[in-house]
């Protein structure tokens, strides 16, 4: 059995040195040693070891949008250019980048993702059971009359994703739903693992502030009407979370303009709250970040994501860490790397066999070569994946 003696190791809780993990052929882990002396046999590894790597948010089906849409245009023309350019390319296409997009996740140390899907395109690929999934299948609408017809919809997508891994009805964002549609899903969600987009931009508070903003235009560009807001007076975050009473396990994806006040009111709904940092995403759209300082100082449980290569220039989850210590310095190491492994896998379910090294799992084991604690994300550091990770759901 391979025993494996790093310079760092990171168990998915905490950074150590002067380790031994040993684990057997299929990457199962049967010990961690703390004591010297270790084993002759041990492979002494230059680096840091660690656990699969997990995305909590992308969306694997917009892969062949890499590049289509200029930085910096802000989240309105974003979604716009989105759904008018998804459809331009053919089927092989964009099977074809979303196989490559995958294969992208997989060589930069991703075991498991959370996928938002809004239509089969993505189901053949996810087939071959190469990558460990939670599959978000998205709805959206804005009248209330067409809530039933867009959830029946949604549930037909849901039943065939469901057929090879879990899977979930969920909300797009608080300005593209109908009550309605709220309810559907709430009522659907009861005690199951659901996701939206939260607080993405001050225009989308604005929207529900003042009924004004930037978002008007996105309304009526959707309806190809106006719409008559109705304002709450309150952010989009409180408005809408006291909507899903019947979601418990809840992951909040960007939340770039999420207050202390927001942060305090969500804590106090008594959910399972997951806060996912997407921040290659927000850098592309709006060119600004959440306050991660405020996040992780109000003990809010932090996952990260990738997003979608229409937002990204790459799917690496430890591409993001890169941004985050940059721009966070503050944060302790081990904190983010827990964000990339065993927060991620805790809140996809999925921590019985993946996001630690622990013994008895199967988590993919991960070696980051020229790790350097004094400058961990360096350019010069290389992704390994010595042993994959063991299967969910298969």
């Amino acid at each position: 059995m391979p025993y494996l003696i790093p310079t760092y190791l990171f168990d998915g809780f905490s950074l150590k040195t002067n380790t031994c993990i040993q684990v057997d052929d299929e990457g199962i882990v049967l010990d961690i040693l703390t004591k010297e002396p270790f084993p002759s046999s041990g492979i002494v590894l230059n680096g840091l070891l660690m656990p699969g790597m997990i995305n909590c948010h992308c969306h694997l089906e917009l892969s062949h949008m890499k590049g289509a849409i200029p930085k910096h245009t802000g989240l309105v023309n974003f979604l716009m250019t989105i759904n008018q350019s998804r459809n331009l390319q053919n089927n092989l296409e964009i099977a074809t980048a979303i196989d490559q997009a995958e294969k992208e996740m997989i060589s930069n140390g991703i075991v498991a993702v959370g996928d938002i899907s809004n239509k089969l395109d993505t189901l053949e690929q996810k087939k071959k059971h190469d990558l460990n999934y939670h599959n978000f299948i998205e709805t959206f609408g804005l009248e209330d009359e067409q809530a039933s017809h867009r959830f029946e919809t949604s549930m037909s997508i849901c039943k065939a994703f469901q057929e090879i891994a879990p899977s979930s009805i969920v909300l797009h964002a608080p300005y593209s739903i109908s009550n309605t549609l709220i309810q559907l899903v709430n009522d659907f969600n009861q005690n199951k693992l659901s996701t939206i987009h939260n607080q993405e931009c001050d225009a989308e508070n604005e929207l529900f502030q003042k009924g004004t903003g930037d978002f008007l235009q996105l309304i009526q560009w959707i309806l190809k009407s106006p719409k008559e807001i109705h304002p709450t007076g309150k952010s989009s975050l409180q408005s809408y979370l006291p909507m899903l009473s019947q979601i418990n396990k809840l992951i909040l994806v960007h939340n770039t303009v999420s207050t202390k006040d927001d942060i305090e009111f969500a804590q106090q709904t008594n959910k399972e709250l997951y806060w996912c940092l997407c921040p290659h995403a927000n850098l592309y759209i709006e060119n600004t970040l959440p306050d991660v300082n405020l996040l992780y100082a109000s003990n809010c449980k932090l996952v990260v994501g990738t997003d979608s290569l229409a937002s990204n220039d790459h799917l690496s989850i430890w591409g993001e860490l890169f941004v985050l210590h940059a721009h966070f310095p503050t944060i302790p190491l081990d904190e983010k790397l827990k964000w990339a492994t065993s927060n991620g896998a805790e809140a996809l379910g999925m921590n019985s066999t993946l996001g630690s090294l622990e013994n008895g799992k199967q988590p993919g084991i991960v070696f980051i070569e020229n790790f350097n604690i004094e400058h961990p994300f360096d350019e010069s550091t290389k992704i390994q994946t010595l042993f994959k990770a063991g299967k969910i759901y298969s």
